[in-house]
């Protein structure tokens, strides 16, 4: 009888038995960082342990912020409502029903202070899952900074700030491409310069993941984006060696534990030479920092409290994998927001393999592993092909607006389905080992009422501020968008004079209009 052959999700073939050894002559901390950013690793340092919380209005966000807090999470992780993240004020047509439904709504400077109310900028490290607007929140938070009497040269964090994916995977997207790629050097000139401390972007894989991707294709298509945004900031004539330092990534963490951990090995290596082509000499400007989610498409609606054991494992690649900072979904998210257990439970996750589990004692723990070390470099080899067919096109933003990269997902998304749906691919709870009647479990509920609220203070606010400087700073926003100014110092300048998020984002709108995928 044939043996019967077995792949990764990303049909990648497993042989039965690995016993060739591999080579391995890196070292952690050392070019090109396969097996780890730090010489110790965790036990040095832990990664920064995030939950990903926002809903409602600003003053409840809050709430959950001082939870997480006291419930011992080292950097807080901002999610965003559609509008915030698509450019619309909470009173605007097009906000109706999607006012704090999937995130916290801010549209003004205002929100910004309720959010963070009795938390100091200064003392914590705040992620922003924000793309087209990414701007705008980093001028709310820096304006903010500024007002709680912060040296924001010591203020950290990190903006997503990965318009790319977002053409190729998620559609939150506002401009056309061109002066998208603008707005984002324009945060790593600035910030390079002002503040030092924040990573400028958050390049994204973990969106074309749920989009539908492979681990090949995430990895691939996301080293791409970052080759692009990295050519791009060059030829503006920025210093590779400074803005690439404050890079970051952000991958996703599916359940195939041992193609994940590879693909986070992997991701580090291919990074370290791709910014060494391109001229970085400095390490810290070769290395690949990353922030990890674990999987939002593999929660399943079905026996909601598997998701935890799914969640303990792709917690665990992660750290396998070496990252640097990790959110761990709550199991109830597949029904709807993460409840306050769920989101407890979710941090215990981390907090039991960081203290408990002996993951964290040693560096790089699976190297070595003949499977692992063979797997790594298939994983890699399958990136490189997809990478240079990339560049054959022209690079990242050529292969998007030519539909390659959107429709190389969707295949493998049928793909996946389709092994789900004849039963060749196992989701427990889903198609085996299902049951007749579960019992319910408790969600949480937005109510619509938010917009009301939001737009009786947007109203407010409107009456009470400087209407004339207000629309001076954004008439000044419409001039530098025509020239090659940075935005930023305007943009901030803007939010401190109580100009909103909406306005903002429509007064480049009039100037560049809106990309029509």
């Amino acid at each position: 009888m044939p043996e019967k052959k077995i792949t990764t999700d990303s049909g990648i073939e497993i042989k039965q038995l690995y016993c060739e050894p591999v080579a391995m002559t890196e070292k952690p901390g050392e070019f090109p960082f396969t097996r780890g950013v730090h010489e110790a690793m965790y036990r040095d340092r832990l990664w920064t342990m995030r939950q990903y919380a926002g809903f409602s209005t600003a003053e409840e966000s809050n709430k959950r912020y001082h939870f997480l807090l006291s419930q011992g999470v080292m950097g807080l992780s901002v999610a965003f409502d559609l509008p915030t993240q698509i450019g619309y004020d909470s009173d605007h047509p097009m906000s109706e029903g999607e006012v704090g439904k999937v995130g916290v709504a801010i549209d003004s400077l205002e929100d910004m202070e309720l959010l963070f109310k009795d938390i100091k900028l200064q003392d914590i490290s705040t992620s922003m899952t924000i793309n087209a607007t990414g701007f705008i929140l980093l001028a709310l938070y820096i304006a903010l900074a500024k007002k709680q009497g912060a040296d924001v040269k010591k203020i950290s964090g990190t903006i997503q700030n990965d318009i790319l994916k977002e053409y190729a995977a998620r559609g939150t997207y506002i401009y056309p491409p061109t002066p998208s790629m603008r707005i984002i050097t324009d945060i790593f000139e600035y910030c390079s310069r002002e503040v030092p401390k924040w990573n400028t972007i958050s390049i994204s894989g973990y969106h074309i993941r749920e989009a539908g991707s492979d681990a090949v294709q995430e990895l691939a298509f996301t080293l791409a984006n970052g080759k692009a945004y990295l050519k791009s900031a060059i030829e503006k004539g920025l210093d590779i060696n400074v803005f690439a330092q404050r890079l970051s990534f952000f991958f996703n963490a599916h359940n195939n534990l041992f193609e994940e951990v590879a693909k986070f090995r992997a991701a580090r290596r291919m990074w370290a030479h791709i910014t060494k082509e391109l001229g970085a000499t400095e390490p810290k400007a070769q290395m690949l920092r990353f922030h990890t989610q674990t999987g939002g498409s593999t929660l399943t609606a079905q026996q909601p409290k598997n998701n935890i054991v799914r969640v303990a494992m792709q917690a665990l690649s992660a750290v396998l994998g070496g990252t640097q900072s990790l959110h761990t979904n709550g199991y109830d998210e597949a029904l709807s927001l993460p409840t306050e257990e769920a989101a407890s439970i979710a941090l215990r996750t981390q907090q039991l393999i960081a203290f408990e589990s002996g993951a964290t004692h040693t560096v790089d723990p699976l190297a070595g592993s003949y499977y692992i070390e063979s797997l790594t470099n298939e994983v890699e080899a399958a990136a490189w092909k997809l990478i240079n067919k990339i560049d054959v096109m022209g690079g990242a933003v050529k292969a998007i607006e030519q539909g390659f990269v959107q429709e190389e997902i969707a295949r493998a998304a049928y793909e996946y389905n389709k092994a789900i749906e004849n039963g060749e691919k196992i989701i427990v709870g889903v198609n085996k080992f299902t049951v007749k009647e579960e019992a319910k479990t408790p969600v949480m509920k937005i109510d619509d009422s938010i917009r009301v609220t939001q737009s009786e203070k947007l109203k407010a606010l409107r009456a009470r501020r400087d209407a004339a400087k207000a629309q001076a700073c954004l008439e000044n926003i419409k001039r530098i968008a025509g020239t090659s100014e940075n935005l930023m110092p305007a943009v901030i300048e803007a939010v401190e004079h109580l100009c909103t998020l909406g306005e903002i984002a429509d007064t480049l709108r009039d100037v560049w209009g809106e990309y029509k995928g």
